[in-house]
């Protein structure tokens, strides 16, 4: 058999020198290709909305293709010209791709406005179906279709830079495969350590430029050292000083460019925005004229939270059923709410202790103190909203997962009268724990006999088996007189929560029992509180069809999923 291999006959030094410079450049390529996975699929995760699953979907695809890739490297005649084209290319589309994603998907759901307002259209007609429906839909996939395209490039790295190598040494290297492997899990590795510690806490286009930066030293070191196997050099020589270029760019100005792009996605103006080790945090601002206050609208991870507009309605329902049917109120117990809101209300009954536990310490600074990080206008509003809620003497904060730190609580032998849980809805399998059997049953042990736990419970309209699950789940650890209730929350649409005692009355009786709401309220009253228990007929025809929520079962995960994909449930 004739041997293929460019014979390339280098002193013994020479040798050396390029045979490290080779594994070098594969392992500092490594590390810029995990890092493009976790920073495309963290990105992807926020304009979308579903971290988890996108996270995961995007790194599998990426994984795939990096296969597909391996394999279509074989059809690369030269693999030194092929190499530094390759670098350049991988450089360009990971220094760029957030924006693409970002710029074309703020594009594609302004679209409908501009035609309606080319065409007098009301914004409640607005066109979305049709071409504009498809565009659209297109558009949210772009994160999966560049998380294929880098993953097939990246692949091609590996089974080139292993010819490479043999050219280089003029021989078939019995251990080429397992060297250059293992200068690509090093790699990986230093690129997931160099993701958790620096890049997570640095803007995406800043950590999109560096990590470009990477495959543009890599492809510059290879194009000098191995010129004489070249051609076509002042090309490759004025493509890396155009990726140079664009990559600066990126580092200094994207930010902006996002920040731009990032207006356009959430229709409202970004006012502020952080990403910390946990979540993606966004504030926006809509300007309604006419000597109007503004409304401010608080997103995490791409999902609203709340609206200064009408977060009175969902955390007067949320806290205040709860706190009129406990007989105690000295020690409350809550279960998220880092944004302080429903502290506030709380506190409006005078306890003697509230534990909040929260895992993000970043989010819980950004509602303590506003006056420090948020522009001066959103800070008095949040100021206003919170009432220095975390201020207060009587408030003790936990940034910890609730899910292992009750654990302690029982240790301790800590006993709550009232137990608030207002987590964010089960969109991810992180989140599916919180909802489970095993987590309520341990803040079943945490509640005072006579007490009162309330549960935020996604929208009974929209995932209404969820909804329901959640009720099955709360009874099945064994808390008795479980009820659900909803309201309408004009941001949220309509929207329900859970309830229980341990023992006693239900707490529809209770407050049966009552004359008035015993604090101030701005929505709420008792007649309308009353009502809430009350469902549409049918409501629970199906109930004994759906399932309960064990741990690890991620069944409230995947009834939420569907039902927010299709939006369309039981029919009654």
């Amino acid at each position: 058999m004739v041997n293929k291999i460019k014979m390339i006959t280098t002193p013994k030094k020479r040798l050396l020198i390029d045979d490290v410079l080779l594994i070098l450049i594969m392992a500092i390529l490594a590390c810029c290709g995990l890092i493009y996975e976790y920073l495309l699929s963290h990105y992807s995760a926020r304009i979308l909305g579903q971290l988890e699953t996108v996270i995961y979907a995007i790194i599998g695809i990426m994984i795939v293709s990096m296969g597909l890739g391996a394999f279509a490297a074989r059809k690369i005649k030269n693999a030194f010209q092929g190499f530094v084209a390759l670098e350049l290319i991988i450089g360009l589309i990971g220094c760029s791709a957030t924006l693409f994603i970002g710029s074309i998907i703020g594009f594609t759901q302004i679209l409908p406005h501009l035609v309606a307002n080319t065409y007098l259209i009301p914004i409640d007609a607005l066109p979305q179906g049709g071409l504009l429906g498809e565009m659209s839909w297109l558009s949210f996939q772009l994160p999966y279709i560049f998380a294929f395209v880098l993953g097939f490039l990246i692949g091609i790295e590996i089974p080139l830079i292993a010819r490479i190598r043999e050219s280089v040494h003029g021989q078939h290297l019995v251990h080429n495969v397992g060297t250059i492997y293992g200068a690509d899990y090093i790699g990986a590795g230093v690129g997931a350590f160099i993701w958790v510690v620096f890049m997570l806490h640095i803007k995406v286009s800043e950590a999109a430029a560096i990590t470009a930066s990477g495959n543009l030293f890599a492809g510059l070191l290879f194009l000098l050292r191995f010129t004489k196997q070249l051609k076509y050099k002042k090309i490759l020589y004025l493509g890396h000083g155009v990726l140079a270029i664009l990559v600066l760019m990126v580092f200094k100005y994207g930010d902006m460019w996002q920040q731009r792009m990032q207006n356009i996605l959430y229709l409202d103006k970004v006012v502020y925005h952080i990403q910390t080790p946990y979540q993606n945090l966004v504030f926006t601002k809509r300007q309604l004229g006419g000597g109007v206050a503004p409304i401010y609208n608080f997103y995490i991870n791409g999902r609203l939270q709340f609206s200064s507009l009408d977060e009175k309605i969902y955390h007067e329902f949320l806290v205040q059923p709860a706190m009129q049917a406990s007989n105690l109120h000295n020690k409350i117990l809550i279960i998220g709410g880092g944004d302080g809101l429903a502290l506030r209300e709380v506190l409006k009954w005078n306890p003697k202790h509230v534990t909040l536990i929260d895992i993000d310490p970043e989010l819980i600074a950004l509602f303590k103190y506003p006056g420090k990080h948020l522009p001066q206008q959103l800070a008095k509003k949040i100021q206003s909203l919170t009432q220095n809620s975390f201020n207060d003497p009587r408030v003790r904060v936990i940034n910890a997962d609730a899910f292992i730190r009750i654990n302690k609580l029982q240790q301790n032998k800590q006993i709550f009268d009232t137990i608030i849980v207002d987590l964010p809805d089960p969109s991810n399998p992180e989140l599916n724990k919180m909802y489970s059997v095993n987590f309520y049953h341990r803040l079943g042990n945490l509640l005072n006999t006579d007490g009162v736990i309330v549960i935020q419970s996604t929208s009974p309209f929209h995932a209404k088996k969820a909804f329901i699950s959640i009720e099955k789940t709360v009874q099945k650890a064994k808390l008795k007189k479980v009820e659900q209730y909803h309201q309408n929350v004009p941001s949220f649409g309509e929207w329900g929560w859970t309830i229980a005692t341990k023992q006693g009355l239900a707490v529809s009786e209770r407050l049966k029992k009552s004359n008035k709401i015993e604090v101030p309220t701005k929505w709420l009253t008792l007649p309308l509180l009353q009502s809430a228990f009350i469902f549409n007929k049918g409501f629970y025809d199906q109930k004994a069809k759906v399932k309960i929520n064990y741990l690890g079962s991620n069944q409230i995960y995947q009834y939420h999923q569907k039902a927010w994909e299709t939006e369309t449930e039981f029919s009654n």
